[in-house]
């Protein structure tokens, strides 16, 4: 059904309401009009009627017909209507409309026998005699008491209702204008009482849009004035909710897409409630086209489809492990528990992500290290029992013999005050690194770059190395110059015993972006790409036998990359097999 405006709806009413009161009052004027109108003209006849009685007199059925009619006739002419004289037997002795003797009996006309019960006679009715409706008075004529003869005046009735005609027009006239007044008047009234109603619509529409700062205006009208207040009470108290509950799912969301572990909800059709950045990032998951999805649709992994259908079928927690996809090396430990309401109904499960990779390769780093520092330890511990044991054991006796061994006892005591030295310093380097760079200046890179080149002169020498230095222009940077020389010292060390003997080693100064860089590039054997990751990690080589032929303690490149890092910038490599390696110091300019 078809709705419309309330004022529409009002305006009608008021306006049908106005018409049939006009109508009533309009019908009512007109017969009060039309019944006075004709009183009125039949009390005109009625006097018309007693003056032709007065000079008739009583004694008119004597006079002649002649006399009676030219008398009648002469009434009826100045009077401008009809005059009648009928005898008690009905018979009409004289007419001024017509001839007597024509004339039928009268006897049974409505006016004629109420004035032989000697009263005055009146009716509306047809005239059989002139064929149109007529105003009939009837007066007696009484002599003695007894009516002699009865005088009739009558007049056509259309003069009378041309007379009411002539008055009607102003009144419909009259009726018109107070219709059209009254039209203006309901539609006014009708805007009036709609108009309040109509803003509080607007106003209702505004709050259903979230709009809920703007208050209605209060009309005058006290039950629409209370109901006004009423919204605009019910607005502001939706205003403070809606903020709270907005500002907590804020807060709820913010710490919801913060967390560092990947967290799915799930209702009990198995079906994606809500999912985080963390989880959407381990599973290549776009977390706005999740939600109402089913999880075995969104996320590709079958262990935590399982997961999932689990905790849904259990009532206590579920914790396992699982790999997010198949083929990379991470690790997730992985958490179902129940997700129930206000209360305590189950509806859904949560399943939440930890990744473990780090934690897992930091054991794997820890166990290596353990592993290679034991290694490291053990061989010069092993060797000097050894030498020792033999010249325990009888070698005392030959000075040459035991000059030889306790030379070796020395180099291999050496090597275990190396590595303890190395450690002892990178140690220091992790826990107080402030202490250490305490004495940091602007410090020109390229004489960072003389002075380790220049300590290592005599090892390049021996390997026939050739260091080529590239620095288009002076570049400083803010670093303690010990420090940062021991970090090159260290790169070009490690370039001259991986290099071919006679090969070059290039080291560039230059800046890029926002940091100067220090570049030690060598043509040695180069390293394999599954080795990149972990080359910096203590006591990690490559080629292990050569690394102690070579004399390293496999602490230089942690070392480095600490020193690096605890001036703020960072260490890169670029290597392959065979193509030689490229490592790059990063510094704040």
């Amino acid at each position: 059904m078809k709705r419309r405006k309330l004022v529409w709806h009002l305006f009608p009413s008021y306006l049908l309401l106005v018409v049939a009161t006009l109508a009533a009052v309009s019908w009512y004027a007109i017969i009060a009009l039309t019944d006075f109108h004709y009183e009125q003209t039949t009390s005109h006849l009625e006097a018309l009627g007693r003056v032709l009685v007065e000079r008739l007199g009583s004694d008119i059925t004597s006079r002649e017909s002649g006399d009676v009619n030219r008398i009648s006739a002469d009434l009826a002419e100045r009077a401008g209507v009809r005059v009648t004289v009928i005898l008690p037997d009905g018979v009409v002795i004289a007419d001024s409309h017509k001839d007597p003797l024509l004339m039928e009996n009268h006897a049974d006309r409505p006016e004629i026998i109420a004035a032989y019960g000697g009263g005055v006679g009146s009716s509306r009715r047809f005239s059989r005699t002139l064929q149109h409706r007529r105003v009939y008075a009837a007066v007696p004529v009484m002599r003695d008491g007894a009516v002699v003869a009865v005088v009739r005046t009558s007049v056509s009735t259309q003069a009378v209702e041309g007379e009411i005609g002539l008055l009607l027009r102003p009144i419909g006239i009259a009726a018109l204008l107070m219709f059209l007044l009254a039209a203006v008047l309901s539609f006014f009234v009708s805007r009036r009482i709609a108009r309040p109603l109509e803003n509080m619509q607007r106003g209702a529409t505004r709050f259903a849009e979230g709009k809920l700062q703007h208050d209605l205006p209060v009309p005058r009208a006290e039950e629409l004035a209370s109901l006004a207040e009423s919204l605009n009470a019910m607005a502001a108290e939706l205003d403070v909710r809606i903020r709270t509950i907005s500002h907590q799912r804020a807060e709820s969301e913010a710490v919801f897409s913060s967390m560092v572990e990947g967290v799915i909800a799930v209702d009990p059709d198995e079906r994606i409630i809500a999912i985080n950045r963390a989880a959407a990032e381990m599973f290549d998951v776009d977390v706005a086209g999740a939600r109402g999805r089913p999880i075995q649709e969104v996320v590709r992994n079958t262990d935590v489809h399982s997961l999932a259908s689990r905790t849904l079928a259990s009532d206590v927690p579920i914790e396992t492990s699982l790999e997010p996809r198949a083929g990379e090396e991470r690790c997730l430990q992985a958490h179902g528990t129940a997700l129930r309401d206000s209360q305590g109904r189950q509806i859904g499960a949560v399943l939440v992500l930890n990744d473990m990779t780090r934690m897992r390769r930091l054991e794997n780093v820890r166990r290596d290290f353990v592993a290679n520092v034991s290694h490291e330890l053990r061989t010069p511990i092993t060797s000097i029992k050894g030498f020792v044991e033999t010249l325990i054991d009888g070698s005392l006796s030959d000075p040459g013999e035991m000059r030889r061994y306790l030379e070796i006892v020395v180099k291999h005591v050496d090597r275990l005050n190396a590595i303890i030295e190395d450690l002892l310093y990178l140690s220091r380097i992790e826990q107080d690194p402030e202490e250490l760079l305490a004495g940091r200046s602007d410090v020109v890179l390229g004489e960072i770059v003389e002075g380790a080149i220049e300590g290592l002169s005599a090892s390049a020498r021996e390997r026939d190395i050739e260091f080529s230095v590239e620095c288009r222009r002076p570049l400083a940077a803010k670093v303690s110059r010990q420090l940062m020389e021991h970090a090159v010292s260290n790169l070009l060390d490690n370039a001259i015993k991986y290099s071919a003997p006679g090969s070059p080693v290039r080291v560039i100064v230059g800046i890029e972006g926002d940091h100067v860089f220090i570049r030690v590039c060598d043509q040695g054997a180069g390293i394999g790409s599954e080795h990149l990751e972990r080359i910096f990690e203590r006591f990690y080589r490559v080629d292990k036998a050569r690394s102690r032929q070579l004399g390293g303690t496999g602490l230089g490149l942690a070392i480095a990359k600490h020193i690096v890092q605890a001036h703020g910038g960072y260490i890169t490599v670029e290597s392959e097999p065979g193509q030689g390696s490229t490592f790059t110091v990063y510094l704040p300019k």
